[in-house]
C-alpha cells in the first residue's frame, strides 16, 4: 500500500496493492491494522455507496460538531473527481481544496479527516462510489457549501451545462457565508 500526503495536512491519497492475473485482480479495500500502522486510526461504523451517471456532482457536504465524519472514499466502478475542502478553523490551509481522480482502473482511495467538506463529480458513463465513515450520519448536523463557490474555484471537470445537481446542492451558501462548527 502506498500513501501519498497531499498539500493539505491529514488528507491522504492511498493506493492499495493490487494483485492482477489472467482472471482479473484482487485488492484489500480496507484492513484496520494496516491502515492503523499507516497512521489512519479511524474506526469506521458506516459504509455508504451511491450510483450516479455522467455529470452528477454531489457535494460539498459535511457534518457539524460531534457528528463530523472522517471518511475513506473510493470508486468501485467508473471514474470520479473527488474533492475535499479544509474547513478546520485555524488551519494554514483553511478554505483550500484538493482533488484526485478515483476509478476502477487506478483503485485509489482518499482518506478525509474530520473538518472537511467533501464532494465528487462523475466523469464516466456511470460510477459506483463507496465511502466508509467513522460516525453515523446525523441529519440535524448536516451542512454544505455551494460547489460553484467562486472563492473556491473548483474545476469539477464537468462542464457547468452538463452538471446534474440535487436541489439542496444548488442552494447551499458560499464558504464565507457558511456556519461551521467542529
Amino acid at each position: 500500500m502506498k500513501i501519498t500526503e497531499t498539500p493539505i495536512e491529514g488528507l491522504l491519497v492511498i493506493e492499495p496493492d493490487v494483485f492482477r492475473d489472467s482472471r482479473g485482480f484482487f485488492l484489500e479495500v480496507f484492513n484496520e491494522s494496516r491502515y492503523s500502522e499507516a497512521g489512519i486510526d479511524a474506526h469506521f461504523v458506516q459504509d455508504n455507496m451511491s450510483m450516479s451517471s455522467y455529470g452528477v456532482v454531489r457535494g460539498l457536504h459535511f457534518q457539524r460538531g460531534e457528528w463530523s465524519q472522517a471518511k475513506l472514499v473510493s470508486c468501485a466502478v467508473g471514474c470520479v473527481f473527488d474533492v475535499a475542502v479544509d474547513l478546520r478553523k485555524g488551519s494554514k490551509t483553511y478554505g483550500r481544496w484538493y482533488g484526485v481522480e478515483l476509478s476502477d482502473d487506478n483503485h485509489r482511495q482518499m482518506f478525509i479527516p474530520h473538518g472537511f467538506a467533501h464532494g465528487f463529480s462523475v466523469l464516466s458513463e456511470k460510477a459506483l462510489f463507496m465511502y466508509k465513515c467513522d460516525r453515523f450520519f446525523h441529519k440535524e448536523s448536516e451542512g454544505g457549501i455551494l460547489l460553484s463557490d467562486s472563492d473556491l474555484d473548483i474545476d469539477w471537470r464537468v462542464p457547468e451545462s452538463a452538471r446534474i445537481l440535487s436541489d439542496k446542492d444548488k442552494v447551499y451558501p458560499r464558504l464565507r457565508d457558511t456556519l461551521i462548527e467542529f
